[in-house]
């Protein structure tokens, strides 16, 4: 299921995703949903009372449900005086609303294609500039993003796979990945997109300092490409467990 609102996916904060679900349930109640839809259709920022009049609503209504539509940063809230006049006596600012510069998406599963198309369009343009391949400059912004996300998040790996929609489970040492956030991308496109995905997960590792687990394709029914799995020890370790590819 998604709905039709757009979000960046490299600016959430850790708590987007539950932030971006109340403000789309906001849009449930029709009333609030016919002020949003006036307040958007508008050339120019609108006053409470003129919300109430072009709707049929009391003014305290009105500013009732605006209010909360901006709470929920689906508008914004601008302050102008409209008589034109400046200085000493020429009153209050008023409220207005407008639409908000901030996007929202809800999707189920969680998916992130502008995400892609970001670091697609990167590469592509850094490509054409440098000569170097598409596919090399994909992986290595992939692998700086994954490292970004590390950085801002400051989380272990599983509460960070988890808040950008990877769903995580442990399996025995490893983590699989029960949601791909690109899923249709890497059906069509699997090889291009199912590398950037390596990439970017570790990146990840790198920005955690998680030395423990490394990222590898590994393809299979119901999951992400890519499977977190214990590091091979370094050689001459005593003790190293004997791993199986």
């Amino acid at each position: 299921m998604t709905v039709g609102f757009t979000l960046m996916f490299v600016d959430h904060s850790t708590e987007a995703p539950r932030t971006d679900v109340s403000a789309v349930a906001a849009l449930d109640e029709p009333t609030r949903r016919r002020l949003y839809d006036h307040v958007v259709r508008r050339p120019g920022p609108v006053s409470r009372d003129e919300a109430a009049e072009a709707l049929g609503l009391t003014r305290q209504t009105a500013a009732f449900h605006l209010d909360r539509l901006a709470d929920e940063s689906l508008l914004d809230v601008v302050y102008q005086r409209r008589s034109g006049r400046t200085g000493p006596g020429a009153g209050r600012p008023a409220k207005l609303y407008q639409r908000s510069t901030r996007q929202v998406t809800v999707s189920l599963p969680e998916r992130h294609y502008e995400l892609a198309g970001r670091l697609l369009a990167q590469a592509l343009e850094e490509s054409e500039v440098t000569g170097e391949p598409v596919r090399t400059v994909l992986h290595r912004k992939a692998r700086e993003l994954g490292t970004q996300l590390a950085a801002q998040d400051q989380a272990d790996v599983f509460d960070l796979l988890e808040r950008h929609g990877f769903e995580p489970r442990h399996d025995a040492d490893a983590i699989v990945l029960g949601n791909c956030p690109f899923h249709a991308l890497a059906r069509e496109h699997t090889q291009t997109v199912c590398g950037m995905n390596l990439h970017l997960l570790g990146g990840v590792l790198d920005g955690l300092g998680e030395g423990t687990l490394q990222a590898r394709l590994a393809p299979a029914p119901g999951h992400c490409c890519v499977r977190l799995e214990p590091a091979p020890s370094p050689p001459g370790t005593a003790g190293a467990p004997e791993r199986r590819l």
